[in-house]
């Protein structure tokens, strides 16, 4: 509805109390209503769901649609995300959040930092979701509240045309709610564990809902040793749980991102049942690493398989898991995408080692044999050493090449010694390139930071602890903090109207009317801004 249609709605209501509600404004209700567009969760969960359909179609459609997103740990840097994006592109389409499990056990958990280990309270998931939302939803509020206060000055001054323009901005509004992609991890337990929580999440607006197939009481970061997969049933339970959740809260095209950490991950706890020579359970066992021996040589408690007549036990270590032969990463990562794509999946997630391009597009290529529209979401995580990595592609290709490479050393292509060499420069291109190429060329429809806050954050407070306990004192906060922010139009330098008190403002005008005691009046220091 316009800010019109709000508006005689409202004053029709009014209206039919014969008096009574008189001391109500309508156009103040338009306002208001207009600033809290979402009602609930599920609103929210039903219009970024939508959003994230339609960027996909458009990826097919053209990979140079790739969308992108950064991780979060708390409402305001969520937040702050978004205001960013509108401010320096005018639009949020095509950027996402994402909700790192990570995150979220090392950063609000309240045992304290925590491994990403699945150790923290899961339900802390769910409320992170509603807390991201809240901010967002309160960054329409705020940005909503000033057009508004710009509408009345217009209007106090008889610019007609001023005020009809920024009429069609609030009826043409964009909003700062954009999906997120939550990490459910393995699912926090069972399928039943798994359905309860999907349905918190989606209740507080998650639409897409990612999770791995590692087991759920030894889940490992995907960039640590020890992770351990579960067999193909096990993890498509999951599946099936979340996407029951979505279709009981009517989300009928809610998105399910489906990780496998099989690549590095080169232990399991189970042995897969298997009904029929070539059946997923065989499959999965087939890549286990394992010894032919005679019956008579049998131990209590060995596992026996029987692989095409000859009885193979399975390497068992003191853990008691079982372990994967060698080399087989990337066929066991192609099976996992193809079956979670075959049982409900929307989208991939493959767990590499190094941001390499053909690297991913190598199994991206098999599993696109069987579902060419298959797209990934890519993890562009700070768990590589970016700079490092790609300056030895380059001298890899170099090398290959036949260019001379004797001016380099290759273990120490960090070093800053080669920070303006040709070799250096290639790098930080394709870093630079890297996104829109592999979009292209590996299928990756999303691509996001896992962590990068958690670095601003650490670097932004060592440069200023650095100065401000040091001489530069205040002037440290002063040059690296408050005129950066006047200077780059930071809002958050007026940090009371972030907070929310000019919305204060306008709901007590419009409850108490002149009567109203205000925060944000001439003696206000945020008027210095």
């Amino acid at each position: 509805m316009s800010y019109k249609q709000h508006t005689d709605q409202v004053n029709q209501l009014i209206q039919s109390y014969k008096g009574t509600w008189n001391g109500i404004n309508a156009e103040s209700v338009a306002r208001m209503r207009l600033q809290n567009r979402f009602q609930t969760g599920l609103d929210i969960a039903r219009y970024t769901a939508k959003i994230m359909r339609e960027d996909m179609a458009a990826y097919d459609a053209d990979a140079a649609n790739y969308t992108q997103s950064l991780g979060c740990w708390h409402g305001f840097i969520g937040q702050q995300k978004l205001i960013s994006i509108k401010k320096h592109f005018g639009s949020t389409k095509r950027r996402y959040l994402y909700l790192s499990g990570w995150m979220v056990a090392a950063l609000r958990s309240e045992f304290g930092p925590l491994p990403d280990q699945s150790m923290h309270e899961k339900t802390s998931v769910s409320a992170l979701i509603a807390e991201l939302y809240t901010f967002l939803r309160q960054a329409d509020a705020r940005e909503l509240g000033m057009i508004f206060r710009d509408l009345d000055a217009a209007r106090a001054a008889g610019d007609k045309a001023k005020a009809q323009a920024l009429l069609d901005t609030v009826n043409n509004y964009q909003t700062h709610v954009v999906p997120i992609i939550a990490d459910i991890d393995a699912g926090f337990g069972n399928a039943e564990a798994t359905y309860l929580l999907a349905k918190q999440m989606i209740e507080a607006g998650a639409c897409c809902i990612q999770i791995e197939n590692q087991v759920s009481d030894e889940k490992q970061c995907g960039h640590q040793d020890g992770k351990v997969t579960v067999p193909h049933e096990d993890f498509l339970a999951k599946i099936r749980a979340v996407r029951y959740a979505f279709l009981e809260l009517g989300i009928d095209d809610g998105v399910i991102v489906a990780r496998t950490d099989s690549l590095g991950a080169g232990l399991t706890r189970q042995i897969a049942v298997s009904n029929a020579p070539g059946d997923l359970g065989d499959k999965y066992n087939s890549f286990l690493d394992c010894e032919e021996i005679d019956p008579a040589t049998a131990r209590n408690g060995d596992v026996i398989i029987n692989r095409n007549g000859k009885l193979l036990r399975p390497k068992r270590l003191p853990s008691n898991l079982f372990q994967f032969r060698e080399g087989t990463g990337a066929d066991r990562c192609v099976l996992d995408c193809v079956t979670a794509l075959e049982n409900g999946a929307d989208l991939l997630w493959i767990e590499t080692e190094k941001p390499h391009i053909e690297q991913i597009a190598s199994m991206v290529d098999k599993i696109r044999d069987v579902f060419p529209n298959a797209k990934l979401v890519y993890n562009n995580s700070p768990s590589f050493n970016w700079t490092l990595n790609f300056r030895q592609q380059v001298y890899d290709a170099y090398a290959a090449a036949g260019k001379d490479v004797s001016a380099y050393d290759r273990t120490k292509l960090m070093s800053v010694d080669y920070d303006a060499t040709e070799l250096a420069i290639e790098a930080d291109e394709r870093i630079r390139t890297f996104q829109r190429d592999a979009a292209k060329r590996a299928g990756i429809f999303h691509h996001l930071i896992t962590l990068p806050t958690y670095h601003t954050a650490a670097l932004s407070t060592d440069n200023l602890a650095k100065e401000y306990f040091g001489e530069a004192g205040m002037l440290g906060y002063v040059l690296g903090v408050q005129r950066q922010e006047i200077r780059q139009g930071i809002a958050c330098v007026k940090h009371q109207n972030m907070s929310g008190s000019d919305i204060g403002d306008d709901h007590k005008e419009y409850f108490a009317g002149e009567a109203a005691l205000k925060a944000g009046g001439v003696h206000n220091t945020m008027n210095q801004f």
